[in-house]
């Protein structure tokens, strides 16, 4: 009897603790340097977001660790009453299998919504000697471990594309991996690396004609017409979805909260537009799939890995 009335007692304050929450800011962490596209990204997203959610939502830029200092920061210190969240790269099943780390992308975050994925491009400066891919690829291979290319670190999508295709291609890349997009652009425009490989921080340079895309690493073409690599004859294709987490034991009724309210900005026309212009594939997945998802992308990461030659021995 009083077992049960405890279980009441508890239900009844989960419940009590969604109804009140949130009652202040929620502070929304993202692992990258501020002014790249996954920042641009979920600021929009985050002004959208509090009208449903009924309280600011603070970005917080915390980048490093290939995407992973924000999130696995956040699993060690945060509460899980939903007012700390994180944004969750696909390095998160990566790391694990490449390096020693003390957390469990599974074990130690509580998945709320899967969001979008990113369109990847291949730039270079406007006064580039290299025109099209093909001239990277012939300078790459007349030039073994001499043509430097930035990413936002090592073991994200950027870097393990860019070694899938040197792979295939039979060539070989010297890899600079940096914090996030911004300090590859500063790198790429100050003459320090030849190329920069990232998500569409790069779109208004290239639309304002300071830099040249010369292929782009999804299934498609996007708007601004450069071909794919695999179109070119490297068969690769990567977009990298991303989500939401916070630490480990959130209530359910909490992520309920979070997950509609986020949900609901998917459908609006502000987010919309900066999808379009951010050229990123919707990638929309409700709190159960995205655990789900997690494990399974966890299992299949360890090949991806494998295949490169970065399997931690």
């Amino acid at each position: 009897m009083r077992f049960a009335v405890a279980l009441a007692g508890l239900a009844f304050a989960l419940a009590a603790q969604a109804q009140q929450f949130p009652s202040k800011p929620v502070t929304l962490i993202v692992p990258w340097p501020a002014g790249g596209s996954t920042d641009i990204y979920f600021r929009k997203l985050g002004e959208i977001t509090a009208k449903h959610l009924g309280q600011p939502i603070v970005i917080e830029n915390r980048p490093g660790g290939s995407g992973m200092n924000g999130p696995a920061t956040m699993a060690k210190t945060a509460k899980p009453d939903g007012y700390t969240i994180s944004q969750l790269a696909i390095s998160a099943f990566r790391m694990p299998h490449m390096q020693k780390v003390d957390w469990d992308p599974i074990k130690d975050f509580t998945y709320i919504i899967g969001l979008a994925g990113y369109t990847f491009g291949i730039v270079v400066r406007a006064d580039s000697p290299f025109k099209t891919f093909q001239d990277l690829i012939e300078y790459a291979r007349a030039n073994p471990g001499k043509l430097s290319y930035a990413t936002p670190g090592t073991g994200t999508s950027l870097h393990l594309a860019m070694e899938e295709v040197a792979a295939k291609a039979g060539v070989q890349f010297l890899h600079v991996p940096f914090k996030g997009y911004a300090d590859g652009a500063t790198a790429l425009m100050g003459g320090h690396v030849m190329v920069q490989v990232d998500s569409t921080g790069w779109a208004r340079q290239v639309d304002q004609g300071a830099q040249r895309l010369l292929a782009t690493l999804g299934d498609k073409r996007t708007r601004w017409g450069a071909p794919t690599v695999k179109e070119l004859g490297v068969d690769t294709v990567s977009n990298s979805p991303f989500g939401l987490v916070g630490p480990k034991g959130m209530s359910r009724e909490v992520v309920k909260v979070l997950h509609d309210a986020f949900k609901k900005s998917l459908d609006d026309p502000e987010y919309q537009k900066t999808l379009a212009q951010l050229d990123q594939p919707a990638w929309y997945m409700p709190s159960e799939d995205y655990a789900k998802w997690a494990v399974k992308m966890l299992e299949s990461e360890r090949a991806t890995i494998e295949r490169v030659g970065l399997l931690l021995k």
